[in-house]
C-alpha cells in the first residue's frame, strides 16, 4: 500500500502544480484589472506549510513505517476526494478572481454563487478536510496534528487577511432571479 500512498502523494503534487499555473494566469488577470494584493507576508510561510504536508506525509510513512488501516485509509480518502471537488468548484466559481494569493480588484464584485452561497471561505473548508485526511490515508498522524495546528495559526491569519481585502471589493449586483452573481 506505500506505493499506492505515494503515487496518491504525486497526484496531489501535481494538482498543487496545477493550482499554481491557474493561479498565476488569474493573479496576473486581477492585476491587469486594477487588483492590489494584501498580506504577502505570509503567503511564503503558506507555500511552506502545504509543501511540508505532502513531504511529511511521506517522510512519516516511510520512517515511522505507518500501517494502512483500511477504514481509516478508505474513508480519508474519500475525504480527500471530496475536498479536491469542493475546492475545483469554489476555483471554478471564482474564476479570475481565483488564486493563491489575496488579490481584490475594485472594478469585480463579490462572488455569492456556488459554495459562496453558503460560506464565506468554503475553499479553507476543502484545505483543512484535506489537510486532516491526506496524512490519515495512510496513518501519519504525526503529520495530520501537526499540519492541523500549524494550519490554524496560518488560516487565522489568512482570513482575516482576506476577510480586510473583500471589505474594499464592490458588493454584488443583484440579477433579475434575486440571485448574485
Amino acid at each position: 500500500m506505500v506505493t499506492a500512498y505515494v503515487v496518491l502523494l504525486v497526484a496531489v503534487a501535481c494538482e498543487r502544480v496545477a493550482e499554481i499555473v491557474v493561479s498565476t494566469r488569474h493573479a496576473a488577470a486581477m492585476v491587469a484589472r486594477g487588483g492590489k494584493e494584501y498580506g504577502t507576508g505570509h503567503y511564503p510561510v503558506m507555500v511552506a506549510l502545504h509543501t511540508a504536508l505532502i513531504v511529511g506525509c511521506l517522510v512519516e510513512v516511510l520512517v515511522a513505517d505507518r500501517e494502512f488501516i483500511p477504514a481509516l485509509g478508505w474513508s480519508m480518502l474519500l475525504v480527500v476526494v471530496v475536498s479536491q471537488v469542493l475546492r475545483w468548484w469554489c476555483i471554478a466559481t471564482l474564476g479570475e478572481q481565483w488564486n493563491t494569493r489575496v488579490i481584490v480588484s475594485p472594478t469585480m464584485p463579490l462572488v455569492a454563487r456556488g459554495p459562496y452561497r453558503w460560506l464565506r471561505h468554503p475553499n479553507y473548508v476543502a484545505v483543512v478536510a484535506e489537510g486532516l485526511a491526506l496524512p490519515l490515508v495512510h496513518t501519519a498522524w504525526v503529520t495530520a496534528l501537526v499540519f492541523t495546528v500549524a494550519n490554524v495559526a496560518l488560516l487565522t491569519v489568512r482570513i482575516s487577511v482576506e476577510n480586510a481585502a473583500l471589505a474594499t471589493a464592490p458588493a454584488s449586483p443583484a440579477v433579475d432571479d434575486g440571485q448574485h452573481v
